[in-house]
């Protein structure tokens, strides 16, 4: 890449008169997600309806420096993004009574010293940019320089809070969005399944890893989050992000990976495949006990429960599970106490959270407004029960350690129940097995 250091080269006349001219116009027609603009102002509207005659400011962010000069992609602010369907580094939107001001930094054109001075915004170095117009025609929203922004100093205190209340509930456009994360994933994980014979022949856990995220970054904007492939001892590790051990026939090949689209909405899967094709007896026996607690949690999503009442639902299988298999000291009842809890030894985790523009969507939240609050149509949501059994756990049998399985799903509430969006994923064994044969070529 370039070394970014610029030599004197505006103390040149003759230089910098030449530079200057010769450029067609290319285009530079802002590249926006398909009814983003849209969304964003009924987004805004909502927000008007929730903080009547107050003022928002929300920054887009900025890139975090990877070392010296150099600095790891740019993602927009969730929040930034829902209210104005803009992705620009730097920016800041100033948002009142469902009216938007966006404050951006102008490009430098041919003619300007930044075209070839700036590294941050010159054309020269980082392409054809919109001008200020343009964003303002692309997004139906007033855009002025970056450097008139002047922060009004009243923007509420718990605008964070309740900007991720207001995007529990997804509009039409925002599913459509999870609706196409979803079928990107499921692509990912086919295209994974048929690199397992190279990654057994030496690639390893991190070329499953590379492969979903070149799809992920192909299909969109790249992965949701740090994908997590886990094979054999590293499955039972929650967040395996490591991916640096290698895949063995015989072992499980736990993956979690979601793809996160253009418009920044990311899917969140998990599947736990065998490598060789089967699952040995003991790896079944615990992929079966995990899909029944799976199929528990769902059949609690319906609009009107308790958020967690999938949690507590495929808890009581783990935990009775567990029981029959001689492994908690204690009966069910007192280790689903609150003074109890053993079975969390094998699924410290929960088992769901919202999903959208964030993988951990909603997060500032209050919480009474997350866990205890009621399913509502119109949520998304994960279930993703596991049992992780760690090859240095002497509390399990020698034929389980090592042994982790995770099934996890994205759910959307209806009027009268759940659509699962990542069903084209097989849940019970016996379909994993015959979709890893089928897409393992």
């Amino acid at each position: 890449m370039g070394d970014g250091k610029l030599p004197k080269l505006i103390d040149i006349p003759a230089f910098t008169q030449y530079i200057a001219q010769g450029w067609d116009s290319p285009a530079r027609t802002p590249d926006l997600v398909p009814g983003a603009a849209e969304a964003a102002a009924a987004h805004r509207a909502r927000l008007a309806e929730a903080l009547p005659g107050r003022t928002v400011v929300v920054k887009a962010g900025h890139a975090p420096t990877r070392s010296n000069d150099t600095a790891y992609d740019f993602r927009v602010d969730s929040d930034f993004y829902w209210l104005t369907g803009c992705a620009v580094e730097h920016a800041v939107a100033v948002v009142r009574d469902g009216a938007a001001t966006l404050y951006l930094p102008p490009p430098a054109r041919p003619g300007e010293t930044g075209f070839f001075a700036d590294a941050a915004y010159g054309e020269l170095w980082v392409g054809p940019s919109p001008s200020l117009a343009e964003w303002s025609a692309a997004l139906g929203a007033e855009v002025l320089p970056l450097a008139d922004f002047t922060d009004p100093g009243d923007s509420p205190d718990n605008a964070g809070q309740v900007l991720a209340e207001l995007r529990m509930i997804k509009d039409e456009w925002e599913v459509g969005q999870l609706r196409e994360a979803v079928d990107r994933t499921v692509e990912g994980f086919a295209a994974v399944l048929a690199e397992i014979p190279a990654a057994v022949a030496g690639g390893g856990e991190r070329w499953l890893q590379g492969t979903f995220d070149r799809y992920a970054r192909t299909h969109g904007n790249g992965p949701g989050y740090a994908s997590i492939v886990g094979g054999g001892p590293h499955a039972p590790t929650l967040h395996w992000v490591r991916c640096d051990g290698p895949v063995r026939e015989g072992e499980v090949l736990l993956l979690d990976m979601g793809v996160e689209t253009r418009s920044h909405y990311t899917a969140d899967v998990t599947r736990t495949f065998p490598v060789s094709g089967a699952f040995t007896p003991a790896q079944r026996q615990v992929h079966d006990l995990v899909e029944r607690a799976h199929r528990a949690g769902i059949a609690q999503v319906t609009p009107g429960r308790p958020f967690t009442a999938f949690h507590h639902a495929a808890m009581e299988v783990i935990a009775g599970g567990l029981h029959d298999w001689g492994l908690l000291p204690v009966s069910v009842d007192e280790a689903l106490s609150d003074t109890g809890q053993h079975h969390r030894r094998y699924l410290i985790c929960g088992i769901g959270h919202h999903l959208g523009l964030d993988v951990h969507d909603c997060a500032r939240s209050r919480p009474e407004a997350y866990h205890g609050a009621g399913m509502t149509p119109g949520m998304v949501l994960t279930v993703e029960p596991g049992l992780y059994f760690h090859a240095h756990d002497r509390t399990v049998p020698p034929e389980l350690r090592g042994i982790g399985v995770r099934i996890e799903d994205d759910l959307l509430v209806t009027a009268d129940g759940a659509e699962n969006l990542s069903a084209a994923l097989p849940l019970d064994a016996s379909g994993l097995e015959n979709w890893i044969k089928e897409k393992n070529v």
